[in-house]
C-alpha cells in the first residue's frame, strides 16, 4: 500500500509540476508561448523516457518541477521587495541549471561504485576474517553481466576471505544472458570460504515476465559454486556461522531469527544475511554477532531517505548500528532498482574486517 501511495503521489506531483514548468518556460524570450513550452517539455521528457525508462523520466519531472517552484517562489519575493520585474527570466535559468547539476550528480553517484570499509571487533574466539559484501546489484539497471564482472574484479582485488550477498542479485528486468554472465563471474572466484547468498524481494521476480525463472537463477548460482541459504545456516570451517534468511516481504511466514539461531553454538561468531533491515530488535535478542542487509539503497534520493524508518517499514536506512551485542550494517547497494539516480548516498561495495577484541575499532 505504501508503494502505491508513493507512486500515486509521485505521478500527481509530476503532472502538477509539469503544468507549472510550462507556465515558467513560456516566460523565456526565445519561447514566449505556452503551447510551444508544453511541447518542449514533453519532448524532453519523452527523450528521457526513451533513454532511461518511465520511472527515471518521472523522477526528472518531479525534481525539475521542484527547482522551478523553488526559484519561482524566490523570484516573487525578490520582485515584491524590489518592486521591479526582472528583464530576464533568471528564476527559470537557475531552475534548469540546478536540475541539470542535481540530477547529473545523482546519476554519477548511482552508476559509479566506491568501497566502504568497516572494522569490527569480537570477544569470540575467531581468526581474523575479511568479508566482502554487496547487495542490490539488480543486474541490468546500471550495469549488465559484463559490467558486473568488472566490479567483481575490483572487489576481489581487496583479497577478501568470503563474499556475502544479502539479496536482490537480479531484477524483473534482468535478461537471462546477463544473469548467466554474472553467475559465471561469481563461479570464477577463488575465495578461502566461498560465496554465500540469501534472497531479496526482487530475486524471484514480481511479474513473471523475465526470460528465466527463479529456478533457473538458483540452478545457475549453484552450478557456479554459490551457496544459497534459505532460512538455514551453515558452519564455515568449524569457525563461524552464516545464517541466510528468506526475505520478509516475499516470505512473511519465514522462520524467526530465534528459530534459526537458537540451535547454533553461541560461542562461535554468527553472521546473518537478512535482505531487509526490518527485524533489528529480534535479531539483537539472539546470539547473532553481525547482521548484513541492503534493500533501502541508502535512502535513494533526498528527501525520501528517511521515510522508511519514519513510517516503521525499516529499522535503519544506511550504515552501521550496534544494538546490544549485535552489529548491524546496511549497504546502499552496488547498483539500484530501476532508478539511475542517488543523492545523499552512493553506490558501494563493502569490506568488513572482523578482528579479535583489543584491536582499535574503527567504523
Amino acid at each position: 500500500m505504501i508503494w502505491i501511495l508513493m507512486f500515486l503521489g509521485a505521478f500527481i506531483a509530476a503532472v502538477g509540476g509539469t503544468i507549472y514548468m510550462v507556465h515558467s518556460v513560456s516566460r523565456f524570450a526565445i519561447i514566449k508561448n505556452k503551447l510551444i513550452a508544453f511541447w518542449v517539455i514533453i519532448i524532453v521528457l519523452c527523450f528521457f523516457l526513451y533513454k532511461l525508462s518511465w520511472i527515471n523520466a518521472l523522477t526528472i519531472a518531479i525534481y525539475s518541477a521542484f527547482f522551478f517552484l523553488f526559484f519561482g517562489f524566490v523570484e516573487q519575493i525578490v520582485e515584491k521587495k524590489t518592486k521591479k520585474k526582472a528583464s530576464i527570466h533568471w528564476a527559470g535559468l537557475c531552475a534548469i541549471l540546478c536540475s541539470i547539476l542535481y540530477l547529473g550528480i545523482g546519476y554519477y553517484l548511482c552508476v559509479t561504485v566506491v568501497e566502504k570499509d568497516y572494522t569490527l571487533t569480537t570477544n569470540k574466539n575467531i581468526d581474523d576474517i575479511k568479508i566482502a559484501m554487496f547487495a542490490d546489484s539488480h543486474i541490468g539497471t546500471t550495469f549488465d553481466g559484463d559490467g558486473f564482472a568488472k566490479h567483481l574484479e575490483t572487489i576481489v582485488n581487496q583479497n577478501p576471505d568470503i563474499l556475502l550477498i544479502p539479496g536482490d542479485f537480479v531484477d524483473d528486468g534482468t535478461k537471462r544472458i546477463d544473469m548467466e554472465k554474472a553467475c559465471e563471474a561469481l563461479g570464477k572466484l577463488n575465495l578461502k570460504y566461498g560465496v554465500y547468498y540469501a534472497y531479496g524481494n526482487h530475486d524471484e521476480g514480481y511479474f513473471n515476465h523475465r526470460d528465466f525463472s527463479n529456478q533457473d537463477l538458483a540452478d545457475c548460482l549453484k552450478k557456479n559454486g554459490v551457496h544459497i541459504l534459505e532460512d538455514e545456516s551453515t558452519l564455515i570451517d568449524d569457525k563461524f556461522y552464516i545464517v541466510g534468511r528468506l526475505d520478509k516481504g516475499v516470505s512473511p511466514n519465514r522462520k524467526t531469527i530465534k528459530q534459526l539461531v537458537a540451535p547454533l553454538d553461541s560461542r562461535k561468531y554468527i553472521i546473518v544475511l537478512d535482505h531487509e533491515p526490518a527485524d533489528y530488535d529480534a535479531e539483537a535478542e539472539t546470539s547473532s554477532d553481525l547482521v548484513l542487509s541492503g534493500h533501502t539503497h541508502g535512502g535513494q534520493m533526498i528527501p525520501i531517505r528517511h521515510i522508511g524508518v519514519l513510517v516503521g517499514v525499516n529499522d535503519a536506512t544506511y550504515g552501521y548500528e550496534r544494538r546490544g551485542a549485535t552489529d548491524f550494517i546496511v549497504t546502499s547497494g552496488i547498483s539500484d532498482w530501476a532508478l539511475k539516480f542517488k543523492t545523499g548516498t552512493r553506490s558501494e561495495f563493502v569490506i568488513i574486517d572482523i578482528k579479535q577484541a583489543g584491536y582499535n575499532n574503527k567504523h
